[in-house]
């Protein structure tokens, strides 16, 4: 009767450390102690699905040394231009990236870019030499003249889509 008694202990022992052992996901699941590790896991797998990605930012000095390697030799900078014009350039696009992230009517941003822009080409002017200015000014025109031309290739390209739908 002691045999069985104690059998019967160790037996209800074993099965209920493991189904303890089973509760708090050893063996049977995450590794985060309680349990159902799995499902939080796949909802957390879900919640990252469902958020559309940010796209990355990318950091200023890249963008202005892409705009100085362009520049640069149209206008025939040194290097002493080159870090000056740089140092302009930088303070522009994060006085772009607060302005952009200003909550005001549309109108009022265009006002702000444009006395942005103003203010960046009087301080890049500064830096500049006689011969420089019609060579800076002849590139901002080229500058403009390109975006436009993408818009117009872009507007074009998306009339010809709706009108093959």
């Amino acid at each position: 009767m002691k045999k069985l008694r104690s059998l019967l202990v160790m037996l209800f022992t074993l099965f209920s450390i493991s189904t303890i052992s089973a509760q708090y996901g050893n063996g049977y699941g995450g590794g985060n102690g309680y349990g159902g590790g799995n499902r939080m896991s796949q909802m957390g797998g879900m919640n990252q699905q469902s958020q559309p990605e940010k796209p990355k930012e990318i950091p200023v000095e890249v963008t202005v040394g892409k705009i100085i390697e362009i520049m640069k030799p149209e206008i025939n900078l040194d290097e002493l231009q080159v870090i000056a014009i740089s140092n302009v350039l930088a303070e522009s696009i994060r006085a772009q990236g607060i302005l952009i992230k200003q909550v005001t009517n549309q109108e009022d941003q265009i006002k702000d870019f444009k006395a942005l822009s103003e203010v960046t080409d009087r301080k890049i002017m500064d830096f500049l030499n006689v011969e420089q200015k019609p060579k800076y000014l002849a590139f901002k025109e080229n500058l403009k003249t390109k975006k436009n031309s993408k818009s117009e290739k872009k507007s074009r390209s998306e009339k010809k889509q709706k009108k093959s739908l």
